[in-house]
Formats: C-alpha cells, structure tokens, sequence
C-alpha cells in the first residue's frame, strides 16, 4: 500500500491514477475508470474525475493508494 498526501481539497482520480504510475497518462487514466478497474473505498467507481480526498482508499491493478 502507498500512501498520496493530498495538497488541496481533493485530486481527480484520473490524475491520481497517473501521479502515482498506476496509468502511463490521464488517458489511460480514465479507460482504467471506464472499463471498472478502479475501486474507491471498496466499490467500482465509474466517474473518471471523481473527487478523491483525504480518508479514501483506492485500488486498481493490484495496488492499493490511501489518500491522507
């Protein structure tokens, strides 16, 4: 598990997805969303720029993110 400390109120998950090299780009990003990869806190999330913040934990590939 890693761990993404969030400098705003929240980050995309298209972006977070790239920042932490989980998706070569944000494009790749979103077709990780699209096609039901990515789960948020445990359920599929399908918005390729929901809000993520602090307390979230994401999961795509076999990697886990915490947000904090």
């Amino acid at each position: 598990m890693s761990e993404f400390k969030l400098k705003g109120e929240y980050i995309a998950l298209c972006d977070l997805l790239k920042i932490e090299g989980i998706a070569d780009s944000g494009g790749q990003g979103k077709a990780m969303v699209a096609e039901g990869l990515v789960t948020v806190d445990g359920a599929i999330e399908l918005r390729k720029t929901a809000k993520i913040r602090k307390g979230q934990q994401i999961e795509c590939m076999g990697q886990t993110i915490q947000v904090v």
